[in-house]
């Protein structure tokens, strides 16, 4: 599924906190309307503590997610797609979008609120993920664009550091975006076999620190 597939972006050192007078003005949720969350949004970075996220990171170039409305006012359909070394995948799956909180319960759990920014047209998402006695979290920016400005990103940077979290991966923004399959592949099921095969998050883990050695 998307919104951790996409969420396995980042890298494994961790930055300085930042002023915890400010992490509280950073990390207070906003509301988002049903409305604002329609139509595509681009992949801008992220950071992430799932299993394998920093390997992933350095083979997906690009990624997109678009929202659409269902016939239930509180159900949107997500479809993802992302180019992961060459080759595009696309996903699709529907949501629960009640009170600005995102919410998938089955097969695992995944919790989305949002966070502010210095940009317009963008989206910083947070995620907590659980499944079985694992939790994950992540941290997202997506934009109506692009490209962000530097302000804006270096916001995601400070929401990143009160959250303990590693640094942001960004994404390269010239390269090629995937167009939408015109059958796409259910996503849910497939993420949650990862999730659920707990001795491959040790093989993903030795995986991040070989790239991270290598690479950076």
């Amino acid at each position: 599924m998307w919104r951790i597939a996409v969420v396995l972006l980042s890298l494994l050192s961790l930055g300085q906190c930042a002023p915890l007078d400010n992490c509280e003005t950073l990390l207070k949720p906003i509301p988002i309307s049903h409305g604002d969350m329609l139509g595509r949004w681009l992949y801008i970075g992220g950071t992430s503590d799932l299993p394998g996220s920093r390997s992933l990171a350095h083979l997906l170039t690009s990624a997109w997610i678009e929202s659409r409305p269902t016939s239930q006012s509180n159900i949107l359909e997500l479809i993802q797609a992302q180019r992961i070394y060459g080759k595009c995948y696309t996903l699709k799956y529907n949501v629960t979008f009640e009170n600005s909180i995102l919410l998938i319960e089955s097969p695992f759990y995944l919790k989305e609120v949002y966070f502010s920014t210095e940009c317009s047209d963008c989206l910083v998402i947070y995620e907590t993920v659980t499944s079985g006695d694992d939790s994950f979290k992540s941290l997202l920016l997506f934009s109506k664009s692009r490209t962000v400005s530097p302000a804006a990103v270096e916001m995601v940077k400070k929401q990143a550091e009160c959250l303990q979290m590693p640094s942001l991966l960004m994404v390269d923004p010239n390269d090629e975006l995937c167009q939408e399959d015109p059958s796409p592949l259910e996503g849910l099921a497939a993420l949650n076999k990862y999730l659920e095969a707990k001795s491959g998050h040790y093989v993903a883990k030795f995986l991040d620190a070989i790239f991270d050695f290598f690479i950076n």
